[in-house]
């Protein structure tokens, strides 16, 4: 069996029809070499597993990347959200032979100049964005720039950006069906600002609601109305709903107790489910019935995907993680 031959700078030079000298300056970072001809030679050199001291890891094929956590989300009551997502990607990492570095930044602060500067610190050639939606002056950046970058319980509707996020719009199906299942026809549901990933959960339960004859939705946005004024709404009969459907875990545990309270003025059988299977749903008193969201398994997708892309990858891919129904106690049968 003849041995496989190693790429040489000759080699590089051949596929892409410049000189071995174009190829070596390319490598090196030297001037005179325009960004568009430096990006394809490191690409090659990615693609033909070409190993120079002078190119960055990325290109050499010892992969670094970043990935930024907002720090609300990773101290806040989606800490076990995040934290799932980072085991996962940590997980998948390790097993890749990537160098990952995890940092906490204010989502508030995050800027394109900011995200320049972690990269560089770090010396990676790719960064995942966890929870952090994409913008035009990013998406511009990553592909003039040959900088990859995912999304991370995100979403791109403008598919610049490759991403990696529960299925929003059938778990949010699901968990509507299974009201709908259980005799209820006016259901309300509570979603946030439209994030793209939100949206899609929106958008299911609003075509479950479409497809079942006589069932009638009412969607509340928080920005409208917090928790707190939402469960005085609903105790108060003012929306005349027998179930409610949250955006997440949070929103509705900090309804439970007023709703299923002794004194609670909500008719018997009145249900509710939540989103996402955080620690504190099965802790709730009664457990949360919810949706499931493999976290690990976004984090050990969004790891691949970008491995894929730093190793020359270029279609924008919207990976779907499935979700499931956890039953729980708070979904009752209308009689």
């Amino acid at each position: 069996m003849a041995v496989q031959k190693r790429a040489n700078q000759a080699d590089i030079a051949e596929r892409l029809g410049v000189s071995v000298s174009t190829v070596s300056r390319a490598l090196a970072n030297e001037i005179g070499i325009s960004d568009v001809v430096r990006r394809d030679v490191q690409r090659m050199a990615r693609t033909l597993g070409y190993k120079s001291k002078h190119i960055t890891g990325a290109a050499s094929g010892d992969k670094r990347a970043v990935a930024l956590v907002p720090l609300g989300s990773a101290t806040s009551g989606l800490s076990g959200f995040y934290f799932g997502i980072v085991e996962g990607m940590r997980q998948q990492a390790a097993e890749a032979g990537m160098t990952l570095d995890v940092r906490l930044v204010n989502d508030q602060m995050v800027t394109l100049d900011m995200i320049r500067k972690q990269l560089a610190q770090a010396d990676a050639g790719g960064v995942l964005l966890a929870g952090i939606d994409a913008w035009d002056e990013l998406a511009v950046w990553s592909a003039a720039e040959d900088i990859p970058c995912i999304l991370v319980n995100g979403s791109d509707p403008q598919m610049r950006l490759s991403s990696v996020s529960p299925a929003n719009f059938y778990g949010a199906y699901l968990a509507t069906q299974r009201l709908l299942d259980a005799g209820h026809r006016r259901i309300l549901h509570y979603t946030h600002r439209y994030r793209p990933t939100i949206l899609q959960r929106q958008r299911g339960f609003e075509a479950a609601i479409a497809a079942t004859p006589g069932a009638q939705g009412v969607i509340v946005n928080s920005a409208d109305r917090h928790t707190e004024e939402l469960l005085a709404d609903v105790l108060a009969g003012k929306h005349d709903v027998t179930a409610l459907f949250s955006w997440n875990d949070i929103a509705a545990v900090e309804m439970l107790e007023g709703l299923y309270a002794p004194d609670s003025p909500v008719p018997g059988g009145f249900s509710i489910i939540g989103f996402d299977d955080l620690p504190l749903a099965g802790m709730a008193t009664p457990r949360l019935s919810t949706i499931r969201v493999d976290r690990e398994a976004i984090g050990r997708g969004a790891i691949r995907l970008l491995g894929q892309h730093m190793d020359g990858e270029t279609a924008v891919q919207q990976l779907e993680v499935g979700v499931k129904m956890v039953e729980g106690e708070t979904v009752s049968t209308v009689v």
